[in-house]
């Protein structure tokens, strides 16, 4: 907000209290109004409600409406190309690059467009392992942004943190600022755009949230392998006997759904690192896709749309009742949650865990011929890791139609991956043989026929498979061998219908659910030699016995 008549806000008594000592000057920003530090959940609730950036639903949640971006803007994400970067940087579709001056150009126009404007920070952190994490500053144009932020990191414990905080990488977001293409070299008025070099991250025409987080996300991405340790694009739980598991998936393969078991304690919903000190939670909180989200199915993250402190992205509300209607996408299909991950009752408190003893890849198969579980080789694991296979789901990304869009997204990530997917297969291929662990294959997506033909596979029957391979009861039973990609499938399986396991015999035509399985692993082969080059022959020998299309 400009708040050009100097209008005294809810916090604006408070709003220094919590500064650190290491303040703005490093970011060249001057002439501010006034910058609001590290304000608790309580008071941004006054400060967002004072300036209209939101409306309070039944129970206590914000609504907040993203305007025109309802999902990531993934084709406006630029990472500078400086000398630190050049060599380490997996430059293409995914990491456009950006030349320096462009970047100085336009973060010189951005500090201009802030001068005179409140400035709301968050000091935080990007990892839970203290051994690990990276003190992180986000600067937001919006107090909801900086409630976002403060839902979503992991915060310093004390007011004698707060003051000590120094950033190592800071995020500024602006959603009211827009780039100029002619001058910028952007495609459009939306940018996201890392310098590592500077340790800066600038976001413009944008209020979508995930942004922010994904910034943050990408950041680990890039930092973290360079000490040895796998980043990864997945959510994370444990059992009561210390067993943890790793869901590796792309939004809408049931990630958040998933690991969100009461039987289990949470790690985290997304984003997850595994060092030689066992696996941590890059994050403090959840961003869970809410549309048509189930009370019955899905208990603990449906109960967090109606607390005090959520935010509710997009999600449509009555005006008079303020009751929300979880079912509808007037809006958008990305409707999301953004909550503390302690309003998960069976958050574990310090989100680290042991080595995992499974690994699960998610994959929405909207073709509806991938078996629901089946138990992989480590080169296949591999195999399957690089290639990412699964649908897009409607509303995930800028761009995206009703149904759902067959993809290939490298490490179950790719928009969020900066180094080339050898580098963090390898890495996974050194905690997969070191530690012993199990890797599978859950289709969470259709059975029966494809999008639309078919139905999508019964979360209870998901959950069924996950019990028993995370509980070892899929040790002892019998499996087939698929005769097209290899893995193996269980025959049987407590609490599951034998048919279930057999995708083929849900399909009114043999013949047709043959043709379509060989065309999908043909796509498989295809999307894989551009791997090729930089894979070991024992991984690509481990996918599907088809040739490319």
């Amino acid at each position: 907000m400009n708040n050009i008549l100097d209008i005294k806000t809810p916090s604006e008594g408070q709003a220094q209290a919590l500064k650190a000592d290491y303040g703005l000057a490093y970011l060249g920003l001057t002439n501010l109004g006034k910058v609001y530090w590290n304000l608790p959940t309580e008071a941004l609730y006054e400060e967002i409600v004072f300036r209209g950036e939101a409306r309070i639903s039944h129970l206590g949640p914000i609504i907040v409406d993203t305007g025109k971006h309802t999902a990531r803007a993934a084709s406006d994400k630029f990472v500078t190309r400086e000398a630190s970067t050049e060599k380490h940087v997996w430059w293409g579709q995914y990491n456009r690059p950006m030349a320096p001056e462009k970047f100085a150009e336009l973060w010189s126009r951005l500090q201009g467009y802030l001068q005179g404007r409140d400035l709301f920070v968050q000091d935080c952190f990007g990892g839970a392992d203290p051994a690990y994490r990276l003190p992180v500053r986000i600067v937001t144009e919006q107090a909801w942004h900086s409630h976002f932020a403060r839902n979503m990191f992991p915060k310093p414990a004390s007011a004698e943190d707060y003051r000590r905080h120094v950033p190592e990488f800071t995020v500024v977001c602006a959603p009211g600022f827009k780039a100029f293409g002619p001058i910028d070299q952007t495609p459009t008025e939306t940018f996201i755009a890392l310098h590592f070099a500077e340790r800066l991250c600038i976001i413009g025409n944008t209020a979508y949230a995930g942004e922010i987080k994904k910034a943050v996300f990408t950041v680990l991405n890039y930092l973290l392998p360079l000490e040895g340790v796998l980043s990864m694009h997945c959510s994370a739980n444990v059992g009561e006997d210390g067993q943890a598991a790793l869901f590796f998936g792309l939004s809408g393969t049931g990630k958040t759904t998933l690991s969100a078991d009461p039987k289990r304690g949470l790690v985290g919903d997304d984003e997850t690192g595994w060092s030689d000190r066992g696996i941590f939670n890059f994050e403090d909180g959840c961003y869970a896709k809410v549309i048509a989200l189930s009370a019955s199915a899905e208990p603990q993250i449906h109960a967090c749309t109606r607390r005090f402190g959520t935010v509710l992205e997009n999600v449509v509300y009555d005006p008079v009742t303020r009751h929300i209607d979880l079912d509808s996408d007037a809006r958008t299909e990305n409707t999301r949650a953004s909550y503390p991950l302690d309003f998960i009752d069976n958050a574990v408190r310090d989100k680290m865990a042991g080595h995992p003893k499974n690994v699960v890849l998610l994959t929405c198969d909207a073709s509806g011929v991938m078996p629901p579980i089946a138990r992989l080789t480590p080169n296949q694991a591999l195999y399957h890791f690089i290639s990412g296979y699964t649908s897009k789901i409607a509303g995930t990304e800028v761009g995206l139609g009703k149904e759902p869009e067959i993809t290939f997204s490298a490490c179950f990530g790719a928009p969020f991956m900066v180094h080339h997917p050898s580098v963090y297969a390898e890495l996974l291929r050194l905690k997969l043989t070191r530690y012993g662990v199990t890797p599978w294959l859950v289709n969470t997506g259709w059975v029966g026929g494809p999008y639309g033909v078919g139905k999508r596979i019964s979360i209870r029957h998901t959950r069924a498979l996950l019990d028993a391979a995370l509980e070892g009861k899929l040790a002892g039973v019998d499996y087939y061998r698929d005769p097209v990609f290899g893995f193996e499938v269980p025959k049987s399986c407590p609490d599951v219908p034998e048919q279930v396991l057999y995708p083929a015999r849900a399909w009114q035509s043999q013949a047709e659910y043959d043709r379509k399985y060989r065309d999908l692993a043909a796509r498989f082969a295809e999307n894989f030699r551009k791997f090729a080059d930089q894979t070991p022959s024992e991984v690509a020998a481990a996918g599907p016995l088809v040739a490319p299309r």
